[in-house]
């Protein structure tokens, strides 16, 4: 089952035999001990900590041409009204670091971050377009100009656009009740072109859009536009939700879109496997490509694109904490991703599947246009695949005597390729509470190199919010912005 012309490697002939039994392994779950707590038959050991050495003279100096800022996401609560009645939800806001690049290269560990309390003029926004607070910031992405950041709350199921330069909010919508009367905003990603923003309602189980004109600060809902998941067929008549037959697509709720820099189509990972490609342009969004979770496995978030390919990949939940799985598949155009297709075309070509646990893959990046560095949240490592073979390079252990537990989370990558920076999780997550406890609640800066197949974490910088005398900062979105 591969769409790559070249002959398969012993390793990949083992990825595309493990795909047969997929289900078994991700829909079975691993096995609970008397105790509750997960029991492998196989455990995975990370690689030894190999000291990176001292930071290059390359990687401190940022050019001027790859000026940058990181935004650094902490979803924890930063008010707590106790006014429910008035305010929709009681405990609500979160903030936003942003750091400069050439501050986090310098000495990560004493990088000043600028401070963005959502729970103040956010929140007033969202209240007075809304009626509700916004809860829970989990993911944040920019305009393709950089000139306005969009964050989505998966809680309250808010998405809010900034100025990015001032940081100023200046539109707030929140997502259509769904399935269950549930709603969610898990992930709002940008088209290429400029022209509309896709919503992952995760627990509503839709995939909605809006319309933006950046230039003009003109935002709005499309409802006529929203993919309902649940109800209906697949263009190939295939039910799109089959809660009795976990071997299509069991659950359905959208994860993380992604849209390549050709801007079509939009893949959109769900929850208990299986994967949509969506053309995202249409009056209505419409499924141009299908698949079932015994081909893509469940829980992916991770997405780039690389070597005329897009990667994704399969995470863990709390009965099968095995979740390692990557796979790719061409970019394409209108007549390779097609209605008119039959299932599973193009074909999903595996490109790893470690069944060992714990394990989870969820950030990934494209370093130097040529390597996929692929993190993992519950072994804190990163492991790096060659974009065009689809060949693991190297493995990295990311502890240091700072971090036992980094559980590195979403990552991104400075202007000019050489650093990679990592939101690393607290010790009491909201969210990914299975395979996402950290130690060190903040962002990891680790340099690429030249050739970009090398990690080394060279600083690290932290945040915090206690209450109560408990560590509740939790790290999760984490973009990259271009500066003037």
């Amino acid at each position: 089952m591969t769409s790559s012309p070249r002959q398969p490697s012993p390793r990949r002939a083992l990825a595309a035999a493990a795909t047969t039994a997929l289900l078994t392994t991700l829909v079975a779950g691993t096995a609970l001990a008397h105790d509750g707590e997960p029991h492998f038959e196989t455990v995975y050991t990370p690689p030894p900590v190999v000291d990176p050495g001292p930071v290059t003279g390359s990687f401190l100096n940022t050019p001027p041409s790859a000026g940058h800022e990181v935004w650094l996401i902490d979803q924890s609560d930063t008010r707590r009204d106790g006014d429910a009645a008035a305010h929709v939800f009681a405990n609500y806001g979160g903030s936003i670091h942003i750091y400069d690049g050439a501050d986090l290269r310098r000495d990560a560990g004493t990088a000043p971050a600028e401070t963005v309390d959502l729970g103040s003029e956010t929140a007033q926004l969202c209240r007075a377009s809304t009626g509700a607070n916004p809860v829970r910031p989990h993911m944040v992405s920019f305009s393709p100009d950089d000139t306005h950041a969009i964050l989505s709350f998966v809680a309250s199921g808010h998405v809010v656009f900034f100025e990015a330069a001032s940081r100023e909010p200046v539109a707030c919508f929140r997502t259509e009740v769904g399935a269950g009367g549930a709603r969610q905003a898990h992930a709002a990603l940008p088209t290429p072109d400029g022209r509309y923003v896709l919503v992952a309602n995760q627990n509503g189980k839709k995939l909605e859009r809006i319309s933006t004109d950046y230039a003009n600060g003109a935002f709005a809902q499309e409802p006529s536009a929203t993919l309902d998941l649940t109800a209906g067929l697949t263009p190939n008549g295939v039910p799109l939700q089959t809660p009795a037959d976990p071997t299509i697509r069991p659950d359905t709720a959208p994860i993380c879109p992604f849209i390549p820099s050709t801007g079509y189509p939009a893949y959109v990972s769900l929850r208990g496997g299986g994967l949509f490609a969506v053309d995202p342009y249409l009056p209505q969004l419409r499924i141009v490509a299908e698949y079932p979770a015994t081909e893509v496995a469940r829980d992916g978030c991770g997405f780039t694109e690389a070597a005329g390919w897009v990667y994704g990949n399969g995470g863990s939940n709390p009965t099968n904490l095995s979740g390692w799985f990557h796979y790719r598949l061409p970019v394409g155009d209108a007549q390779v991703y097609s209605a008119d297709n039959p299932p599973s075309t193009p074909a999903v070509d595996v490109v790893d599947h470690d069944t060992r646990g714990p394990r989870d893959a969820h950030g990934v990046a494209t370093v130097a246009r040529k390597y996929l560095w692929a993190f993992d949240r519950a072994a804190h490592v990163v492991q790096v695949y060659d974009a065009r073979t689809a060949e693991t390079v190297t493995t990295v252990n990311l502890r240091t005597p700072g971090s036992q537990a980094p559980a590195p989370d979403i990552v991104d990558v400075s202007p000019d390729g050489q650093a990679v920076y990592a939101a690393t999780r607290g010790p009491n997550p909201l969210s990914g509470t299975h395979a996402a406890v950290g130690d060190a609640p903040g962002l990891l800066v680790l340099e690429a190199g030249k050739d970009g197949r090398t990690p080394a974490v060279r600083g690290q910088a932290r945040i915090t919010n206690v209450v109560a005398g408990v560590e509740r900062a939790d790290p999760h979105g984490l973009a990259v912005r271009d500066t003037p």
